[in-house]
């Protein structure tokens, strides 16, 4: 559908999993888009706290509200994609914010593009509890790009883009086909590969604006713990090569998808030496092989002394700490901040 030609109804579709402490905030940051004409369907995926009720406090004539069992994500997505209307799906995790004016943005930007096949995307920053002080790093991402250079900048370099970034049209959406429900790690990005691939080009749009939450959790953690996790990341990281390599397989392409393999045998390795001898297979298949894996230099001084094992949880655990350290810190601003607000 051309935005020129009508008002297109956006759909912002909320998965939500125990998500009492955000899910009002991002509701209500998606209710206050500059461009009105949306609905919200948000899926309770079994939560066992006041998700379900908070969000069910939101419902309206626009604002779809539906509690099921527990299944994943990938499953909750499904869901909210089965009963939406919209010309375009704006998905948001239940813990993350749009700018008032992000589909505003995307939209006028969406009048200049030849059809319906051009993906939009935005700025996008990270915080922890208070969105003012987001901060936004632009990446090799941050451009008009082809579906192919996307991918290729995206494993070459390890980056990545927040689902929230995400403007996709209705003709996108049915062409990349439901969220791929083996996936509990990684689902987005593999979703979004699928999304390139039936994509045209991609149309970055500055000063839209999406806001993501570091919430202390991530799949490098999970992978420490859940035997899901890992097959799920193994999965994903197999058919992200074999996405982009249906598009091209050239040496560049190659290239790339080695150095995304190399980049995460550290996280297997030693201690799954099946998934090891996985990634060496993948390798092969692309005419390569990799190499054990490295920690930075700043880390050699504890491997010499104690060994790679203790070096490696030095290397996993320390960037956590200080995360965690400014994580609380921000916490307590933002609590002060409140109980300001909340003052006489």
């Amino acid at each position: 559908m051309s935005v020129g030609a009508v008002r297109p109804l956006v759909s912002i579709l909320i998965p939500a999993f125990n998500a009492e402490r955000w899910i009002a905030d991002a509701i209500t940051s998606a209710l206050g888009q500059t461009w009105e004409h949306l609905e919200l369907v948000i899926v309770d995926d079994g939560s066992t706290d006041r998700t379900l009720p908070i969000a069910r406090g939101f419902a309206s004539a626009r604002v779809s509200v539906v509690g099921r069992p527990h299944q994943g994500a990938a499953a909750a997505r499904n869901t909210a994609l089965s009963l939406c209307q919209g010309d375009y799906v704006q998905w948001l995790d239940a813990d993350d914010l749009l700018a008032p004016d992000k589909l505003r943005r995307q939209l006028d930007a969406a009048r200049d593009c030849p059809d319906n096949r051009t993906l939009l995307s935005c700025e996008w920053g990270h915080f922890f509890y208070r969105p003012r002080t987001a901060v936004f790093r632009p990446t090799a991402l941050w451009g008009d790009l082809a579906p192919l250079e996307w991918l290729v900048r995206k494993l070459d370099q390890n980056l990545f883009m927040p689902l929230s970034t995400w403007l996709v049209s209705r003709e996108l959406t049915e062409a990349a086909g439901p969220w791929d429900e083996r996936l509990s790690l990684d689902d987005d990005g593999e979703y979004f590969c699928r999304v390139l691939l039936a994509s045209d080009q991609t149309r970055f749009v500055p000063q839209a604006r999406a806001l993501y939450r570091r919430t202390g959790g991530g799949s490098v953690s999970t992978l420490r713990s859940s035997r899901r996790g890992l097959e799920s990341q193994c999965l994903s990281i197999q058919l992200h090569i074999s996405h982009i390599r249906s598009l091209d397989d050239g040496e560049r392409v190659r290239r790339a998808c080695l150095r995304y393999l190399q980049r995460w045998l550290i996280y297997f390795y030693p201690e799954r030496l099946d998934v090891v001898r996985r990634f060496e297979e993948f390798a092969a298949a692309l005419g390569g092989r990799l190499d054990p894996p490295r920690l930075p230099p700043k880390y050699a001084w504890i491997q010499r002394a104690f060994g790679w094992r203790v070096a490696k949880h030095a290397w996993h655990e320390l960037p956590r700490l200080r995360s965690s350290l400014v994580r609380a810190w921000d916490r307590a601003l933002f609590d002060v901040e409140k109980r300001y607000a909340r003052a006489p």
